[in-house]
């Protein structure tokens, strides 16, 4: 990918590039006019009477009070953006200048519940996710049939998988209109720049001039050598005939729509998205069959780390600083406790906020690993940090985590979690150690 600030960040299963997203509107060879009156049939069938089944089972129940109790915590552990989002909230007309004063409002409360609750009614965000779905199905389709409604002699396509989860979308719009409720007509123009951002379509042809054999009928005179007459006859050669041979390229890119928060919203933005994905809203009855499902649910275990460890001040302070985000939703870009965090945000802002005097900002897994000495894994010790490669298509590192001993690390997947190194899956993509020099 090409265009925008020269940045990088990492990911553990998603694919991320070197360069940023193109967020320009893109003009696909779809026609909008049928897109737009498409979606308009959509958002109708939406509106007539596309209802959800509440949750009532004992297990639904018993699942949104774990969510709520996640996203409670997520609020309560912000210092810089959804705590501020409470306060003002919760109480605008009250100057609060410290994250200890949020407390008690982001204990967990009906109000941190209503917080990370999506606000809209459920027609809206189902005939949102209708709408954008329709327009995935079309853009499938007319790749499906691109060479019966192309003429050209040579195809060659490159197409990323259409998709994206309705959690995340819905996630996306609610922080985008600030945490407001929002209608389908007033999402409706963010549907359309997001598919733009989200799916990149490159329809390249190139011609070339090749030649076919042809046998063409010719004339030639013939004399008689007994008379001297001459006559004319009809004969067959063959040619190399020159003829336009057109190569059409069909790429697509699918940017995921996970990865564009950060390159479209604002901290505030950023910290409401975060702040529902790891609730799902509140409504996990919503999208049922969503990979997102389980995975803020669960409670985040701590690693009980050898005391022997603990007595190296360093890698005391680093996981003092790393512990307290356990739990917190991946989000792509991220580098801070207001946003959440990718891989290598999570480990960028522990080195620099763990006490210790680093300060290398903030920097992707490549980066960080030109910071570090590196270190066989025979001699690697708790606070090193351990770096993965092709995780993602990309020449050099691709994740980054804290090695904690034994075998385990702490890092940012999704949610922030201690992992075994040992799994054939970090065995396949492992790079090496890396040890942080003296501040």
């Amino acid at each position: 990918m090409q265009g925008g600030p020269h940045l990088r960040f990492d990911d553990e299963e998603e694919r991320e590039d070197e360069q940023t997203p193109r967020l320009s509107r893109v003009s696909n060879p779809i026609s909008r006019q049928m897109q737009r009156r498409n979606i308009r049939k959509q958002y109708a069938a939406a509106r007539r009477g596309r209802k959800v089944e509440n949750a009532t089972a004992k297990a639904a129940e018993k699942t949104g009070k774990r969510l709520r109790d996640r996203a409670a915590e997520f609020v309560k552990r912000n210092r810089k953006g959804i705590a501020i989002a409470v306060v003002l909230y919760l109480c605008a007309s009250v100057m609060v200048n410290s994250f200890s004063s949020c407390a008690m409002l982001a204990g967990g409360g009906t109000e941190v519940v209503a917080m990370a609750s999506y606000p809209s009614d459920d027609a809206d965000m189902l005939g949102a996710e209708a709408a954008y779905a329709g327009m995935e199905a079309e853009l499938q389709s007319y790749l499906d049939n691109y060479q019966s409604t192309h003429d050209y002699d040579e195809y060659h396509f490159d197409l990323d998988e259409i998709e994206h989860d309705p959690y995340v979308l819905i996630s996306y719009l609610t922080a985008w209109f600030g945490g407001h409720p929002w209608t389908l007509e007033e999402a409706t123009p963010v549907l359309g720049t997001l598919f733009d951002q989200q799916y990149i379509l490159t329809e390249e042809v190139t011609t070339e001039t090749r030649y076919r054999t042809e046998t063409e009928q010719k004339t030639r005179e013939v004399i008689n050598a007994e008379t001297g007459e001459v006559t004319t006859e009809e004969y067959e050669e063959e040619v190399e005939v020159p003829y336009d041979y057109t190569i059409c390229n069909v790429s697509l890119e699918n940017f995921n729509l996970s990865h564009l928060p950060v390159y479209t919203m604002s901290e505030y933005q950023m910290s409401l998205y975060a702040m529902y994905m790891q609730a799902l809203g509140n409504r996990p009855d919503l999208f049922p069959t969503s990979s997102y499902l389980g995975k803020y649910i669960a409670d985040v275990e701590r690693y009980p780390i050898p005391p022997e460890a603990l007595s190296d001040e360093r890698f005391a302070a680093m996981i003092a600083e790393a512990e307290k985000y356990l739990g917190y939703p991946y989000l792509w870009g991220g580098s801070s406790p207001s946003t959440s965090f990718d891989c290598s945000g999570f480990v960028s802002w522990v080195i620099n906020n763990c006490g210790v005097g680093w300060n290398v900002g903030r920097l992707g897994s490549d980066g960080l690993y030109y910071v570090c000495t590196p270190v066989s894994p025979a001699n690697a010790r708790p606070g090193d940090l351990i770096f993965f490669q092709k995780t993602y298509d990309t020449p050099f590192t691709s994740h980054v985590g804290i090695y904690v001993g034994n075998g385990m690390m702490i890092l940012c997947g999704d949610p922030i979690r201690y992992v075994s190194i040992e799994t054939s899956y970090w065995q396949a993509h492992f790079f090496g150690f890396g040890r942080l020099s003296d501040p």
